[in-house]
This record gives C-alpha cells, structure tokens and sequence, in this order.
C-alpha cells in the first residue's frame, strides 16, 4: 500500500479505506439489479473476484477504495474509489455506488463525490477526476453535476448491453 489512507468525515456520511472484512457487502450490493443495471461491468460478482480486486488493485494502488458509511449510524452503505490511479498525468476515473436501497436519493453520493474528489486533489495530488456512466442514468448524471463535475461528451452506441446498443457519457472534474 502506498500511504496509511485517512478517514474522511463529511456532514452526513464518513468515508474510510475499505478492507477484506468490507467483501460481503461489495458482493451482496453489487449484485444487486438496481445497482447492477447501472454498470457496465455486468457479469454475477464473486467473493473471488471482489478478493482480486483487492489484492491486484487496491494493494498496488492501481485503485483508491473507500466504504462510505452512513454518518448517523455508522452503517456501510454504498463504496466509492478511483481507478486507473496515473501518478504521471495526476488522473484518475471515479466511481461509487450506493448499495443500500434506503440510502439513496439522500443526498450521501452528491456529498461523497465532493469528499473523495477533495481528498484526490489534496491528498493524492490528482489534477483530472473523470467518470462515466450511462446516458440513461439520470439521478447519477444529476448527482455528478451538484458535486461540481462537467459534460464532457457522449459516445454514441458505446456499448451493447441487454442487446441495445446504449451512449456512454463522460465527465471531469478538475482541481481548482
């Protein structure tokens, strides 16, 4: 690993590095079809692969993972990282989820966003936070923008995903 990670505290949830004990969670949310229909990555996720990951990713740093945990009570609720960590051009791609059913639309993805994008400036040193997502992912879309990132461009017919053909939007945030 290359640095002891912090704990991040917002107004509503606390953001802290994720760990094996975190697998169960990973695997029963992203298994789950609201969650699910929402990646691209599609395919039934595993214990196996979620300890890969980590193992791969997350220990080479390759991957910056986070649990995002419901201020209040202390409960995991959704997972936030970025990939494709690049030391040399100070980028990286953005991701999260919001595994718990009653956790969304509360406002904890639009405050996490803020968190962890704070944190990959000042902490990380990245310059670049780029995500994407489907175009049809509308509150996601919505969430990104409050958080303060930009449209970027749309690829057309990028993937093909329950048989349809379906735009991929992209979008970034730069450090102030």
């Amino acid at each position: 690993m290359m640095q002891q990670l912090p704990r991040i505290e917002g107004g509503r949830v606390v953001l802290r590095p994720i760990t094996d004990a975190d697998t169960d969670h990973i695997v029963a949310w992203r298994n789950t079809p609201a969650i699910m229909q929402n990646f691209i990555f599609r395919e039934k996720f595993t214990v196996e692969m979620h300890r890969n990951w980590l193992a791969t990713k997350v220990a080479s740093g390759k991957v910056v993972q986070y649990i995002i945990e419901e201020k209040a009570t202390g409960r995991p609720v959704g997972s936030v990282y970025f990939r494709d960590v690049d030391h040399n051009n100070h980028s990286a791609e953005y991701g999260i989820f919001i595994g718990e059913a009653d956790a969304r639309g509360k406002g904890f993805g639009t405050e996490t966003a803020r968190l962890f994008t704070d944190f990959g400036y000042q902490i990380l040193g990245l310059h670049r936070i780029s995500l994407r997502l489907l175009a049809e992912n509308e509150p996601a879309r919505r969430s990104y923008e409050k958080a303060g990132f930009v449209l970027e461009g749309t690829f057309r017919d990028m993937v093909l995903l329950d048989g349809k053909y379906r735009d991929i939007v992209f979008m970034a945030k730069l450090a102030p």
